[in-house]
C-alpha cells in the first residue's frame, strides 16, 4: 500500500516540489498562507488542507519550512496531544526538507522517537530553478530503513539523492555546502573587483577564470548573468544565505574549531545584509554592497579597448 503524504510549507521551493511530488503520489498540502494552499490545489492530485491539524493523519509528513524555529512551532510539543506532533501516529515518518539547525534536528528526532515517530532531514540544493525541473540535489539523514521508505518520494523531486548519515547529518552538510558556496561567491567577487580596479575587463577575467583552476559554481553560473549583466536574480535570498552560513559557522565553533575564512565570509555577508536593508535582497546583491564599499561596480564597468 502506498503511504499517504502531507506536505507543509508552500513557498518558493515548496510549490514546485509539491507539483513534482504529486506526479508520483497524491499529496495533501498545507501552508500558513491560504492563497498558497489554493495555488497548490489547482493540481488535481493535490488536496488542500486548510487546517494544519487535519494533515496529521498522513503516513509521511514532509516539511519545507524556513528554519528550526518554525519547524518546532509547527510541530509543537510531541507530548501535547493537542499539537500537530502530538497527533501523529506511531510509525509516521517526518521528513524535514528545509534548512534547519543540525543540533535542533537531532534533539527533535530523539523526542519524536520516544513516541515511535521516525524523523529524517532531507535538505535540498539547487534553488527554485532545479526545484521546478525536479533536478534538486537532496541530502538525507536518518535511519537506513526510513531512507529507503522515503527514497521514492525524494526521487520525485530530485535527481541526486544521497544518504549521508543519521538524523541531523544532512542539515549539517547542507549548511556546510552553503557556506562553501558563499565563500566561493564572495571570493570571486573580491578577485574580480581587484582585477577591475587594476584595469582588467571583468568579463574577460571571468572567461579566463572559467577555463582555469579558479573557477567555481559562482563564476560559472551566477556572476555573469546575475552580477555583470545586472539582473541580481540568483533566486536564493541573502537573508537565507546568512542564516545557513551562520548555522555552519556555529557548528564549526561548537566543535572547537577556529574557521577564520568561514568567519570572515559570514561577517562580510552579515554586513551586506545590514546595509542592503530588509527587502529580502537576492544573494547576488552582495555585489552591490561590495561596489558601495570599494567604489568598483562590476555591473556597470566598461573597460576601454
Amino acid at each position: 500500500m502506498t503511504d499517504t503524504v502531507t506536505f507543509i510549507g508552500l513557498g518558493t521551493m515548496g510549490q514546485p516540489m509539491v507539483r513534482n511530488l504529486a506526479r508520483s503520489v497524491p499529496v495533501a498540502a498545507h501552508d500558513a498562507d491560504p492563497a498558497a494552499i489554493d495555488t497548490a490545489a489547482r493540481n488535481e492530485r493535490v488536496t488542500a488542507v486548510p487546517s494544519l491539524l487535519d494533515g496529521a493523519g498522513a503516513d509521511i509528513v514532509i516539511l519545507m519550512l524556513p528554519n528550526s524555529t518554525v519547524v518546532e512551532r509547527v510541530l509543537g510539543d510531541p507530548d501535547d496531544p493537542g499539537s500537530f506532533a502530538g497527533r501523529l501516529w506511531p510509525g509516521t515518518l517526518v521528513v524535514d526538507m528545509g534548512s534547519s539547525a543540525p543540533r535542533a534536528t537531532q534533539e527533535l528526532a530523539e523526542r519524536l522517537g520516544e513516541r515511535g515517530i521516525a524523523m529524517m532531514d532531507a535538505p535540498v540544493s539547487g534553488g527554485p530553478r532545479k526545484a521546478a525541473t525536479a533536478e534538486l540535489t537532496i541530502m538525507a539523514g536518518g535511519a537506513a530503513e526510513d531512507y529507503e521508505r522515503a527514497l521514492p518520494l525524494l526521487r520525485a523531486m530530485g535527481t541526486s539523492v544521497t544518504h549521508v548519515g543519521p538524523a541531523g547529518s544532512a542539515h549539517a552538510l547542507k549548511a556546510l555546502n552553503n557556506l562553501l558556496s558563499a565563500i566561493g561567491l564572495v571570493g570571486a567577487l573580491e578577485v574580480l573587483t581587484t582585477g577591475t580596479k587594476f584595469g582588467l575587463d571583468p568579463r574577460t577575467m571571468l572567461e579566463v577564470i572559467n577555463s582555469s583552476t579558479g573557477r567555481n559554481q559562482s563564476t560559472e553560473v551566477k556572476i555573469g548573468p546575475e552580477v555583470l549583466d545586472g539582473r541580481f536574480q540568483v533566486g536564493f535570498s541573502l537573508p537565507l544565505t546568512v542564516k545557513d552560513i551562520t548555522t555552519a559557522l556555529d557548528l564549526s565553533t561548537s566543535l572547537g574549531l577556529a574557521p577564520e575564512v568561514s568567519r570572515a565570509c559570514v561577517r562580510f555577508c552579515q554586513a551586506a545584509l545590514a546595509d542592503l536593508g530588509e527587502e529580502n535582497p537576492d544573494q547576488s546583491e552582495i555585489a552591490r554592497y561590495l561596489a558601495k564599499v570599494t567604489g568598483v561596480d562590476l555591473s556597470t564597468t566598461v573597460i576601454p579597448s
